[in-house]
């Protein structure tokens, strides 16, 4: 007793430590399980496209006899019996394995009947295992076809009570067929669907033809082939570097039906039928709704869903001017209507190494499977027929010597050595001829014996000449995939191209224009900065008389239309921009313009002008400073405005004025009623500045700043009524040099110092 614990004291665990580094200890465990989640989990194997979990799946289905013509079975027993023998994990991550092998809208082609609720394209989740139901469908029968035939190795289950197939032997290309994502450490994969028919071709193809370049496959394969349809719209270059490389990504974008007749603010409606893959219905509609409600696509009115087995979405326009085409291309680049799916080919070899291939490297690696398997079950074939040649010939002499044989059994207390002894048998003849019930020796014909024989010698001669020889396998496998291919035919329900293949541009940026109905406006500013936009174009003369607040006058007015934006600029040097569909309609009087800008407190509007691409503003501020500056420059996105002007110390933006096409010249007075005229080419074009000196002063600062046409003369308007204008053409005497004092104005000049 003593001894032994002597002896078991001798193992202290402690012994077993080992001293290493910190990190070199961490990245050899982190090495172990990143290895396990590349290879056992994450990443699908080439041959047969499944991961581990799928692959059990399948395989414990098989053993449940759930095959498509047996009933359903609930999925609970098959979680159990997967998570039970093959899988030791949680049975969650196992159902919902289960569960996407049965989407319609996430396989191209499912590999589990459902029976329940298995989820749908909205995004719902699947109901819980006890309340659904499964069976496997006909392409995974086909997927697995060929695992009693010797086809592949089959190795123990974790705990070593049962036996796994190490992959599916089936001619099914599932890996293209119904692609596969997946992210492990430090690596992913991202395959989408393919047409079956199309794989098949390229295969056939590559047999013929090893030398074939991924552009000649892809005459076979066209590019993806989604669950759920849509167009792929890149161009066939893109598509060809994609599938060399094994990386690259897709523009898939959404299908429209034919516009339909439809009631409310439209007489007509757009349908979508198809959605980009990947993308959940009920989230695409609230996206499009959201637009709706932010006001960001003015021209959509209202969207619906109507679907039911199929998908319809319906889009309602704003009006029935609006044109269908930009309609789309504004949902193309404002939702989900148009999505990237990536190419990311990282899969495992048959050496289960994760790499990236292209086309035709896993066809290649395919074909080669499908050659091993076709060798396999050749072999084991040749094994099966020679063991029953063997028994043949066994039945054979039993036949010829039956008598004899009946005497050897009735007299010898060991009858099989004696047999084998006196005919020459082997130990499985001898046995096989014993264990013979005795209602088959009536039907032991030599005959009909001789006849099976002559079958499967002339079967055998023909597997070894399949075994011998490459061409004949290349035939087969040929004749094999062609077989396959009637059942997925691009004329049948189940292998029909749902995706189309289309070049198409990006969605272009829609002009704001193009999402506004176009009507005309006069838009009203008042002196306390009321602003209003009146329907119609209104005769500007008589707008002084018109409705406004108590104490309050006209301002600006100009004429506009609904699609136009209106700047406005403040004498802080900053301007501001509105929409005209967006200011407030002249039932009332109005809304404050600093409700819907942030104009600063001190600050007052001195222009109101429409936004234009080509024009060009004339700005001057109080201390005689000014510059010319693009209209399209001073646009601001944001109610903040867009500081143009940058003002010196007690000065403030003076006058804002447009300069015509063919002005060449400017015309500044000061508050010292002293004026200059100068070519406008003296002025620099700027987007932002204090602008150079256009007059001094001695005293008071700039009153008023215009440009001209030189040879038409300076005009202002004559006092009174009388609506009369005064023009000078002759200017030389105030024809200077930018900067200069100036002299006074033409006898007749407004008192004001105004030219307006």
């Amino acid at each position: 007793m003593a001894d032994s614990t002597i002896k078991d004291s001798d193992h202290d665990p402690f012994d077993a430590i080992v001293d290493a580094p910190f990190d070199r200890a961490l990245s050899q465990r982190y090495l172990v399980y990143a290895m396990s989640t590349i290879t056992a989990r994450s990443l699908p194997d080439l041959r047969d496209g499944l991961k581990p979990v799928q692959r059990r799946l399948l395989w414990a289905m098989r053993g449940l006899k759930l095959d498509p013509s047996q009933g359903y079975k609930k999925c609970a027993r098959v979680v159990g019996e997967v998570i039970g023998k093959y899988h030791p994990h949680g049975d969650q991550s196992v159902y919902d394995a289960m569960v996407r092998l049965a989407q319609s809208f996430a396989l191209r082609f499912p590999l589990v009947d459902g029976q329940g609720n298995f989820g749908n394209i909205d995004g719902d989740g699947a109901a819980a295992f006890r309340y659904t139901e499964a069976k496997l469908t006909r392409v995974a029968v086909d997927l697995m076809a060929g695992l009693d035939e010797g086809t592949v190795e089959f190795k123990p289950t974790y705990n070593g009570e049962e036996r796994e197939p190490e992959i599916m032997p089936g001619l099914f290309p599932n890996l293209l067929a119904n692609g596969a994502s997946g992210i492990a450490v430090g690596m992913a994969t991202s395959i989408p669907p393919h047409n079956v028919a199309e794989v098949i071709d390229a295969a056939s193809l590559l047999i013929d033809n090893g030398d074939a370049t991924t552009a000649e496959l892809l005459e076979c394969v066209r590019g993806p082939d989604l669950p759920t349809g849509g167009i792929i719209v890149d161009s066939a270059a893109a598509i060809v570097n994609a599938y060399a490389t094994g990386r690259g990504s897709f523009r898939v974008r959404a299908r429209f039906g034919e516009a339909e007749k439809g009631t409310g603010a439209g007489s007509w409606q757009l349908i979508v039928t198809e959605i980009p893959y990947h993308v959940q219905k009920g989230k695409l509609i609230e996206q499009i709704a959201q637009l709706i409600v932010d006001k960001k696509l003015p021209i959509l009115d209202d969207v619906r869903d109507e679907s039911d087995e199929e998908i319809r979405i319906v889009l309602v326009p704003k009006s029935r001017n609006v044109d269908p085409e930009i309609l789309q291309e504004s949902l193309y680049r404002l939702t989900d209507l148009e999505t990237r799916i990536s190419l990311n080919m990282n899969v495992l070899d048959a050496s289960h190494t994760p790499r990236v291939m292209g086309l035709k490297e896993v066809l290649e690696h395919w074909l080669a499977h499908q050659f091993e398997v076709l060798l396999n079950r050749a072999r084991h074939r040749l094994g099966k027929i020679d063991d029953r040649m063997e028994l043949l010939d066994g039945y054979i002499i039993a036949f010829l010597n039956l008598d004899r044989i009946i005497e050897i059994i009735r007299t010898e207390d060991e009858p099989r050595p004696i047999m084998m002894a006196e005919f020459a048998l082997t130990e499985r003849q001898a046995e096989a001829i014993l264990n013979m019930r005795l209602r088959s020796l009536r039907r032991l014909e030599e005959m009909e014996l001789r006849h099976e024989r002559e079958g499967l010698e002339k079967e055998r001669a023909e597997l070894v000449k399949l075994i011998e020889s490459p061409a004949r396998q290349r035939t087969r496998l040929k004749r094999d995939l062609a077989e396959m291919r009637k059942v997925y035919a691009p004329d049948t329900p189940l292998g029909a191209r749902r995706t189309t293949i289309e070049e198409a541009a990006p969605a272009r940026d829609i002009p704001l224009e193009a999402m506004i109905e176009r009507e005309p406006v006069t838009v009203i500013l008042s002196q306390r900065g009321w602003i209003r936009a009146m329907k119609g174009h209104a005769d500007l003369a008589a707008l002084d008389a018109g409705k406004f607040k108590e104490g309050d006058t006209l301002a600006f007015a100009l004429h506009a239309q609904t699609t136009d934006r209106i700047v406005f600029a403040c004498d802080n040097g900053r301007f501001y921009t509105l929409g005209a569909d967006k200011l407030p309609g002249a039932r009332g009087f109005g809304e404050p313009l600093r409700l819907m800008v942030d104009i600063d407190s001190d600050a007052n509007v001195v222009a109101m002008t429409r936004a234009s691409a080509t024009a060009k503003l004339l700005v001057a501020s109080s201390d005689g400073r000014g510059f010319v500056v693009p209209l399209a420059a001073a646009v601001s996105e944001t109610r903040k405005g867009r500081q143009v002007v940058n003002l010196r110390k007690n000065a403030r933006l003076k006058r804002v004025r447009m300069i015509g096409t063919a002005h060449d010249y400017a015309a500044v007075i000061g508050d010292n009623r002293k004026l200059v005229v100068f070519p406008l080419s003296e002025l620099p074009e700027m987007v932002r500045g204090q602008g150079v000196m256009m007059q001094r002063y001695r005293d008071g600062g700039l009153a008023d700043a215009v440009s001209f046409r030189f040879e038409d003369g300076l005009s202002w308007a004559m006092g009174g009524d009388s609506g009369r204008t005064r023009t000078e053409v002759d200017l030389t005497p105030w024809r200077v040099a930018r900067g200069a004092a100036g002299r006074m104005p033409p006898t007749g000049f407004p008192r004001n110092n105004r030219f307006d």
